[in-house]
C-alpha cells in the first residue's frame, strides 16, 4: 500500500499566501494614508500659527508707528491701546512709554522709548494665539 503525502504546492495549500499578501497590502495602504493625514494636518496647523505670528508683528508695528508719530507731533510721551480694523481687528494693541530727556549744547532732547504689545487673546484661551512685542527710541 502506498501512502500519498500531500503535495505542499497544489492549489489547496497556497490559497491562504495570497488573502495574507492582501492584508498586509492594505494595512501598508491605511498606515500611508493615516501618515499623510496627521501631517497634512499639521501642516495646516504650523501655517495657521505662522500666519497669526505674522499679523500680530503687523498689529504690534502699526502701535509702534502710531506711538512714534505721537511723540515727534506732539512732543509727550504717548501711551494706550489701539483699535485696529481688517484681518488685525482680533488683535489688542497696547502702547507703554518712557522717556528721559538731557541738553545738548543749548537745547534740551527729549529721548522716548515705546514699546508696542500685540496678541488675539489670552495665552491659552485659543489654539492659534500669537503675541508680539517691539520696542523702539526715538530721539525729539
Amino acid at each position: 500500500m502506498s501512502t500519498m503525502r500531500p503535495d505542499l504546492r497544489s492549489p489547496q495549500h497556497s490559497a491562504g499566501f495570497g488573502l495574507v499578501a492582501a492584508l498586509f497590502l492594505m494595512i501598508v495602504v491605511t498606515v500611508i494614508i493615516v501618515t499623510m493625514a496627521h501631517l497634512s494636518a499639521t501642516q495646516h496647523g504650523i501655517s495657521s500659527l505662522a500666519i497669526q505670528q505674522a499679523r500680530a508683528y503687523q498689529a504690534a508695528r502699526a502701535g509702534l508707528e502710531w506711538g512714534i508719530a505721537r511723540a515727534l507731533e506732539d512732543g509727550a510721551c504717548p501711551a494706550g491701546s489701539l483699535n485696529l480694523s481688517g484681518s488685525l481687528s482680533e488683535y489688542s494693541v497696547a502702547v507703554t512709554c518712557t522717556s528721559s530727556a538731557y541738553m545738548e549744547n543749548t537745547s534740551t532732547v527729549a529721548i522716548y522709548r515705546l514699546t508696542a504689545t500685540a496678541q488675539n487673546g489670552t495665552p491659552g484661551s485659543r489654539s492659534d494665539y500669537a503675541y508680539r512685542q517691539l520696542t523702539a527710541v526715538v530721539e525729539r
